[in-house]
């Protein structure tokens, strides 16, 4: 592990579904085999940049605005 993530958290529910929360927000619920998965992968992958994939936080920024910049648009 890498190190903790910056601003998720997750909550495992009592009928075994995964809560990821963004900053105290509920983001996803994962249910059944990706739940399961998760809980798996959150210990041995980079939990940051799994749960960031999950949640779909990871495009913001440059990656959102730099399509609309003059040098990336289609002549």
């Amino acid at each position: 592990m890498s190190g903790t993530p910056e601003g998720f958290t997750y909550r495992l529910r009592k009928n075994g579904d995964v809560e990821l929360l963004h900053h105290g927000r509920l983001a996803t619920v994962l249910r059944g085999v990706a739940a399961a998965r998760f809980l798996t992968d959150v210990d041995s992958d980079d939990p940051q940049e799994l749960m960031a994939r999950l949640t779909g936080n990871y495009r913001h920024g440059n990656e959102r605005t730099a399509k609309r910049h003059p040098r990336n648009r289609v002549r």
